[in-house]
């Protein structure tokens, strides 16, 4: 594990421009049997992607072999689980928002770097998105040219544009006003996180500096800062789901990809929970 000091977020800076081309044909299929809905993809995109390898991200995209399956008929459990993949766009990207990345290399101090700060350059191309050691290519952030695809605007409810691992389905931005209401007025759906206020702790392994957005956990969610909670879901009628259904949204802030689900994903997506912050 890389050992990083720095404590203070640089922004997203030098995404890559995405000019290249995929690889080969993107394939995803989405298929249900019995009480799962199945995909099959090469996590390959239909889209364009930056170069990889770049100076941020050694590794090179190649096709890969996902499969996963999700609850058919899914349902709110007692507590949220988290989950290092929340979910996979329509495409058969995944999303994978977190970074492996810990101040001081050391995941126990609890001070994992938030991928999008900038604070450790990872070299994401302009769809907030890089690629894994083993050549999966991953959404941390907004997927831009595949929003695009989907003709995601402000002007209208978004369609959907993903499932989550528990099964229910995932959107980005745009919403109803109402969420009994599907002729209600359209908003930007927001997140509840907001930065802590003050400093962080200071020696003993601990960074401190601001809480500027540098690490996960200068975060704190506060419920009804804003419309999501805090997997950044909410209960809401949706084109796709007339009667209303639980749905996630990417947001336009942190943490943009949600980190966890209210479902009960399949035990093979499951992974403890990040350590506490002292």
């Amino acid at each position: 594990m890389r050992k990083h000091t720095t404590v203070a977020s640089a922004g997203v800076q030098g995404l890559e421009p995405a000019v290249v081309e995929p690889i080969t044909e993107s394939l995803a299929t989405w298929t249900v049997e019995g009480s799962w809905r199945l995909l099959q993809s090469n996590a390959v995109p239909a889209h364009k992607t930056g170069a990889f390898p770049n100076p941020g991200n050694p590794n090179q995209i190649s096709a890969q072999s996902v499969s996963a399956k999700v609850p058919l008929a899914p349902e709110v459990a007692a507590l949220p689980t988290p989950v290092k993949v929340p979910g996979w766009a329509l495409n058969g990207v995944p999303f994978d928002p977190g970074a492996g990345e810990f101040y001081q290399g050391d995941p126990s101090l609890g001070w994992q770097y938030e991928a999008l700060s900038g604070a450790v350059r990872l070299g994401f191309d302009e769809n907030h998105a890089h690629v894994q050691p083993t050549g999966i290519y991953h959404y941390h952030g907004l997927p831009t040219l595949f929003l695009d695809a989907q003709g995601v605007s402000f002007e209208a409810h978004s369609p959907q544009v993903g499932w989550a691992a528990d099964g229910f389905p995932i959107y980005a931005l745009y919403g109803f006003e109402d969420p009994e209401s599907a002729s209600s007025k359209i908003i930007e759906h927001s997140s509840s996180y907001r930065l802590r206020e003050g400093t962080r702790p200071s020696g003993d392994g601990q960074p401190g500096g601001a809480y500027d957005g540098t690490f996960n956990a200068d975060y704190e969610f506060i419920d009804g800062a804003g419309t999501l909670d805090a997997c950044n879901g909410v209960w809401t009628v949706t084109p796709e789901f007339p009667e209303g259904t639980y749905a996630y949204f990417l947001s336009g802030s942190h943490p943009v990809v949600p980190r966890c689900v209210v479902g009960t994903p399949d035990r093979s997506m499951r992974r403890p929970p990040p350590p506490a912050r002292p």
